[in-house]
């Protein structure tokens, strides 16, 4: 599923530790690069044959969000009070960072869990003002596509609390022989929450936001296997560096595993833990740290890339989706090269895309999706009018030139005009998606 770049894109820094989101605030954006970028992406995956399906953008402003900080009013009265109060605020609730959708939920494919359905938790997100506001909505949008309870459960994003702070499959890697076989979890966390004041590991300049107890709740309300469920510590070093998710420093697709030398604390034992835990070859791609600094994979976010299984090959050959930033920096496309030229490893092409508005935030190719595992069955008994085909591209791209600027900046949230076309843009949507209603402006 790949997160829609929403009308109110924009740059404000408002995420400390995501270096891209802090060194590029204030800047203008052009939402409607960014959505066409995004577009662009859904394209190309579609031409290699991948099933994808599209989750809208949330409702920017959040009005709700406005009148519980005390702006009260018509739409307009309560964004220009926020504007004249605080444009942190402001900015926060017409963020679109609901388009990275690798942090909307935590998703556990039927073939781990015990009941044998496909299961959601929306992340909570509690690290943010602009990301918590995402979790009601994400949890309801999933609701509403995966509705049939018959393959699908959802529960409730956990407690919104610093101890159980969650940030969704953007720290969750599966690994299998195949998506229909059965997998090995891995969930990565930043820290151990408790008790308080603990011994335990911790950066010292950003905060880590995904702890070992929100990953371990969602092992057990997802009612994945104990022996098919591994847990691995980033290091502290590196969400000091920039390393926020740990989408940032490693990606996994069925049988491999890319990822970066420092990724983890105990790295050896984490490997041996995968190799013990998982019944088939499993290929270590180690990204060693005189190769690509951790700067440079930041920067580039290499291990942001999507790692895909290309349809319809024989020899379950992979593909790399990574940012053009990874083709300008000399050392990494040529270590790309020599990966998809080396047959001893599944991978065999990587795809350079122009993804510029996002990245300038914080989000590479797999920020803007979520994996969701399903069978046929699944697939049909989800919502369909999401799912990808040539009509809705070229549609989706009709509708985003209609509807987008091409210059934003905090500034501009003042205008009330943007309200108007936010909200009109959102309502022409869902009826494209054939899911209307689901915006609190509808209702």
């Amino acid at each position: 599923m790949d997160g829609l770049v929403g009308p109110t894109h924009h740059y404000a820094g408002l995420s400390p530790g995501n270096l891209a989101s802090t060194n590029n605030a204030f800047a203008t954006a052009n939402p409607q690069a960014a959505a066409l970028q995004g577009i662009e992406k859904m394209l190309l995956l579609h031409k290699l044959g991948l099933k994808q399906a599209v989750l809208p953008p949330h409702q920017r402003p959040n009005l709700d969000l406005l009148y519980q900080l005390g702006f009260k009013g018509s739409p307009g009265e309560q964004v220009s009070k926020a504007f004249a109060a605080d444009t942190n605020i402001l900015s926060a609730s017409f963020s679109a960072s609901s388009m990275w959708t690798a942090n909307a939920a935590t998703v556990s494919a039927s073939h781990d869990t015990k009941d044998k359905k496909v299961h959601f938790t929306a992340a909570n997100l509690i690290s943010n003002i602009h990301r918590h506001q995402e979790a009601d909505f994400s949890a309801h949008l999933l609701q509403t596509i995966f509705s049939d309870n018959t393959f699908f459960t959802h529960h409730q994003p956990l407690p919104r609390t610093d101890s159980l702070g969650d940030e969704g499959a953007a720290n969750h890697n599966r690994f299998c022989k195949d998506y229909s076989q059965q997998g090995v979890c891995l969930f990565v966390y930043g820290k151990h929450a408790l008790p308080a004041n603990n011994p335990y590991p911790r950066p010292n300049k950003y905060p880590a936001r995904q702890t070992l107890e929100a990953s371990k709740a969602i092992a057990r309300t997802h009612g994945l296997s104990p022996n098919h469920t591994l847990y691995a510590q980033q290091t502290p070093e590196a969400i000091d560096q920039g390393v926020f998710h740990n989408d940032v420093i490693s990606v996994a697709n069925e049988n491999v595993f890319l990822v970066h030398e420092d990724a983890f604390i105990g790295q050896e034992d984490v490997y041996d833990q995968i190799r013990r835990a998982v019944e088939f070859d499993i290929h270590i791609l180690e990204i060693k740290r005189n190769k690509v600094s951790i700067k440079d994979a930041v920067n580039s976010y290499l291990f942001n890339s999507q790692l895909i299984t290309l349809p319809n090959t024989k020899t379950k050959q992979m593909a790399l989706i990574a940012p053009y930033e990874c083709y300008e920096h000399k050392a990494i496309r040529h270590l790309l090269t020599e990966m998809t030229e080396d047959n001893s490893n599944p991978l065999a092409e990587v795809n350079y895309l122009d993804l510029k508005q996002s990245m300038q935030n914080g989000g590479g190719p797999a920020c803007l999706r979520l994996r969701v595992p399903v069978t046929e069955d699944a697939l049909k008994a989800m919502h369909q009018g999401v799912l990808i085909n040539d009509k809705l591209l070229t549609d989706l791209d009709e509708w985003v030139k209609k509807h987008y600027r091409t210059e934003l900046t905090v500034k501009d949230l003042a205008d009330p005009l943007l309200i108007n076309e936010s909200f009109n843009a959102l309502d022409e949507l869902t009826n494209l998606l054939n899911i209307v209603n689901i915006y609190p402006f509808q209702r």
